[in-house]
């Protein structure tokens, strides 16, 4: 029996009708509809994203934890098990559709399931479905363009690197900068040495019903911030 193909299905930012045809057709047309679950069981984004969309009683649901650790022993054993339960499927022969946030190929959990299965399993196919990032997502909800012309835009984890974080802003006519949340001090004081802080604006689960759009940033200074938040600065 020929094994099941790996879909790693871009489901957008936020906004369930920002899903493409494409992404709809393979998760209505494959058994198995994997996921990230929370350990405690709560829905992960991406799942709520797309649970308007899915019959469960027609599905096998294959909810992936995924380990928050840097440590490389338990990374190495719990993605292990992540990978061949997703085998597991494949190898019955069912197509298995991966859900992402975003872009499956954009600073996502598909890249690391996709390596690893190519490593462990060479024989299995694997097929990327293009998504709209919270990149792109946050743009038009800014009504702001990233890139026009000979213009430079640039998509950079944020760091607590200042010199680093300093050096983007002063290459780029625009930085997109993801993971923002853990250093929106830092980042916060960046902008007021570079005199930035009027060209910035700060976007929580953009395009969701649950998005917060921040054009003061300063006034960010000290608050704690959700995990999918992202700063555009376009000077």
């Amino acid at each position: 029996m020929a094994t099941g193909i790996l879909y790693g299905v871009g489901v957008g930012p936020g906004d369930p009708e920002l899903i493409t045809v494409k992404a709809y057709r393979l998760m209505k047309e494959s058994p198995v509809i994997a996921y990230p679950r929370k350990r405690k069981g709560s829905k992960s984004y991406a799942y709520q994203i797309v649970e308007n969309y899915i019959d469960q009683s027609q599905k096998e649901m294959l909810g992936l934890v995924f380990p928050m650790t840097k440590d490389p022993d338990i990374l190495e054993r719990e993605w292990t098990q992540t990978v061949e339960a997703v085998y597991e499927r494949l190898a019955q022969g069912k197509d298995v559709a991966f859900v992402t946030e975003g872009d499956p190929m954009l600073y996502s959990t598909f890249i690391h399931m996709m390596r690893l299965m190519q490593e462990k399993h060479p024989e299995v196919r694997i097929v990327s479905i293009p998504g709209i990032s919270s990149v792109n997502g946050a743009a038009s909800r800014l009504g702001l363009p990233l890139a026009d012309g000979d213009e430079h835009v640039a998509i950079i984890p944020a760091t607590a690197d200042r010199d680093e974080m300093k050096q983007a802003l002063i290459s780029h006519d625009c930085v997109v900068f993801i993971k923002v949340a853990k250093v929106i001090d830092v980042m916060i004081d960046v902008l007021g040495e570079l005199d930035l802080l009027p060209n910035a604006s700060v976007i929580t689960k953009v395009t969701s019903g649950e998005e917060i759009v921040w054009n003061n940033v300063a006034e960010l200074k000290g608050l704690e911030l959700e995990y999918l938040t992202l700063m555009v600065v376009r000077k």
